[in-house]
């Protein structure tokens, strides 16, 4: 345990503005319960200015926070993580880097964050390969065995500012994919609904619902691969697994994906190309920079196991 054995004073700065005070103790208080939080504020025992303040208070630039003597647990050991393979090679997937974010090329089948039975994911990986970073947050997420495009910001205004986007629709995506079964050309856009659901066996999935939350991918076929078709597809909303489901809704689910589609019509060429996982790749992210307006592109390149699949398909 690390304690305060007196008081600390922070003063809040500009990437802090307009954060409740409970959630940035929450990120600068690591490890202790979100319980004894509440408690000193409820108590006023933290103190902003001077003064007491409630949970919901939303933080200016110049604030100073008092924070009563506290005991924080350490820091987990997170020296394993950086000598992991997978784990080291996250430095040469970085794409692009300012002092403000990050956009990475995210390798298939390593999670975005740790749990599920998983001690560490990216966002685990990147903080404990850079320890001095004080601000490390993904911005969005892409399943465990999806590759490509994921954004990181090194700035809580940036994550703020990203987010907004993503909220607003103002971020756009372009996947790419290898479909099983023929394209059906004139569709264009899927705007079904899909709701979580657990199967009495406890696996999770999204089906299509009316019940469910409004969701829409823009598709388009980039190439047809005889029995297998390479598509492109724009996520309008991001819902779980949405291009996933999507693309089984149109009766073409992707290649190699165990958990949307019947896997039987596939095994021989799955267990040819030692196809372990299904075919998504997040290729394309543009978004907008915060002040500027400057919109930023980035491209990540496809996987080797993609182009190899792609290129197999187009022999046959």
């Amino acid at each position: 345990m690390t304690s305060f054995d007196k008081p600390q004073f922070w003063t809040i700065d500009a990437d802090h503005k307009d954060q409740r005070i409970d959630n940035y103790l929450f990120s600068h208080l690591k490890g202790v319960p979100k319980s004894h939080i509440y408690r000193i504020l409820r108590k006023g025992e933290v103190r902003i200015n001077k003064g007491r303040v409630k949970a919901v208070y939303k933080l200016k630039v110049g604030d100073v926070i008092r924070i009563p003597p506290i005991r924080v647990a350490e820091p987990k050991d997170n020296s394993k993580i950086s000598k992991l393979d997978k784990v080291q090679q996250l430095e040469e997937s970085i794409i692009l880097e300012t002092n403000q974010y990050m956009v990475i090329n995210k390798p298939s089948g390593i999670a975005v964050h740790g749990g599920s039975g998983l001690s560490f994911g990216v966002i685990e990986a990147f903080r404990s390969l850079r320890p001095k970073e004080k601000f490390l947050e993904l911005v969005h997420r892409i399943d465990r065995d999806t590759s490509g495009c994921l954004l990181i910001a090194k700035r809580r205004s940036f994550l703020v500012h990203f987010q907004n986007q993503l909220r607003h629709r103002k971020m756009n995506k372009e996947y790419v994919a290898v479909a099983s079964g023929k394209w059906p050309t004139k569709t264009k856009v899927v705007d079904v609904a899909l709701l979580k659901k657990t199967l009495p066996s406890g696996e999770r999935i999204v089906v299509v619902d009316e019940q469910g939350k409004p969701s829409e991918t823009r598709f388009s076929l980039m190439e047809d691969l005889g029995n297998y078709s390479l598509i492109r597809a724009k996520p309008v909303t991001g819902r779980t697994h949405q291009i996933r489901v999507h693309a089984r809704h149109c009766f073409c689910p992707l290649l190699g994906d165990e958990k949307y589609s019947d896997l039987e019509n596939d095994r021989a060429l799955l267990q040819k190309l030692h196809i372990k996982t299904f075919m998504l790749h997040a290729e394309r992210l543009t978004f907008k920079l915060p002040e500027t307006d400057e919109m930023v592109t980035v491209e990540a390149p496809i996987p080797k196991q993609m182009i190899k699949v792609i290129a197999s398909l187009r022999s046959n």
